[in-house]
């Protein structure tokens, strides 16, 4: 869990710098019918909004704790994230991630073997499930940032 933390650390870090390199306009391009920059954004706000749920919830829920999806599009619509100022949704992000990253770091070690049920017959532990959030959030940065490094 360690490396997680600091690795989340380091992001939560760079990238408030690295947003700051390029113009609101650049965030707002759309490609290919794709998300925007601020778009990708604010979807990383929802997943750690949904993730943050998650975390807690793991550790006293009945096990297995069953990871409910949600229609990620839509919560990206709904919330316009495309017409919400760069800096508000640079905020939000960084303050989830400082709040995961208090949560992630004080899981206590007996708890990150707890089972996620994530749907389709398939399952993972709570452990992966953070490995996984730390996936995702690489992921798409990457999208935003290329493949430089952070």
């Amino acid at each position: 869990m360690r490396n997680i933390n600091e690795r989340l650390n380091y992001l939560i870090q760079s990238v408030s710098a690295k947003v700051k390199q390029y113009s609101e306009q650049e965030y707002s391009v759309r490609l290919e019918g794709r998300w925007s920059k601020k778009e990708i954004l604010g979807h990383l706000c929802d997943s750690a909004t949904n993730n943050h749920h998650r975390f807690i919830k793991i550790q006293f829920e009945k096990q297995p704790f069953v990871i409910v999806p949600y229609d990620q599009n839509n919560w990206v619509l709904i919330q316009d994230y495309q017409n919400m100022p760069l800096d508000e949704i640079i905020t939000l992000w960084t303050v989830l991630n400082r709040h995961i990253l208090r949560i992630i770091s004080k899981i206590p070690e007996e708890k990150l073997g707890y089972v996620c049920d994530i749907g389709d017959n398939k399952s993972m532990t709570f452990f992966e499930l953070v490995q996984d959030y730390l996936r995702h959030l690489e992921h798409h940065l990457k999208q935003i940032f290329g493949t430089s490094e952070l």
